[in-house]
C-alpha cells in the first residue's frame, strides 16, 4: 500500500481546501493568512464562490474530500448546508467559506479581514 504524506500544518490544509474548490470550479478563490492578525479566530480562511446552491454544496463536498484524503481529518464543525448560500467548514485553525456569489458580495468577508495577507488562487479554466 502506497503511503501518502499527511498535511501537517494549517497552510497545507488551506491549500488542500483550495484544490477541492478548484475541482468543482469554485471562483475567486482566496487564501487569507491571519497568522499575523492579532486575536484572529483561525490561522487561515479559504474563501470561494459558486454560482448556484448545487455548486456551493458540491464545492463544500469536494473540499471535505480533498482534506480527508490527504490528512484523514474530518471538520470540527459545519454550518450552512441547509440554505446553500454560505457554507462554513471549520478545521479549527483553518476555516473554509463557500459562498453563493451574491451572498459573498453582500458579506464581503475578505474586506472585514483587511489586515490579512491575501493570496489569490487561480481558478480552473472552463
Amino acid at each position: 500500500m502506497k503511503q501518502t504524506k499527511l498535511a501537517t500544518n494549517s497552510k497545507e490544509i488551506g491549500m488542500l481546501a483550495a484544490q477541492g474548490m478548484q475541482e468543482k470550479k469554485g471562483k475567486n478563490i482566496l487564501l487569507l493568512d491571519l497568522t499575523q492578525v492579532h486575536q484572529a479566530v483561525a490561522d487561515y480562511f479559504v474563501i470561494c464562490s459558486g454560482g448556484t446552491h448545487n455548486q456551493v454544496d458540491a464545492i463544500a463536498d469536494s473540499v471535505e474530500d480533498a482534506i480527508y484524503k490527504a490528512t484523514g481529518e474530518h471538520p470540527w464543525r459545519k454550518e450552512g448546508r441547509q440554505n446553500g448560500e454560505w457554507i462554513i467548514i471549520d478545521y479549527s485553525n483553518v476555516v473554509v467559506h463557500v459562498f453563493r456569489s451574491d451572498r459573498r458580495a453582500f458579506y464581503a468577508l475578505e474586506d472585514l479581514w483587511g489586515d490579512a495577507r491575501i493570496t489569490a488562487i487561480e481558478s480552473e479554466k472552463d
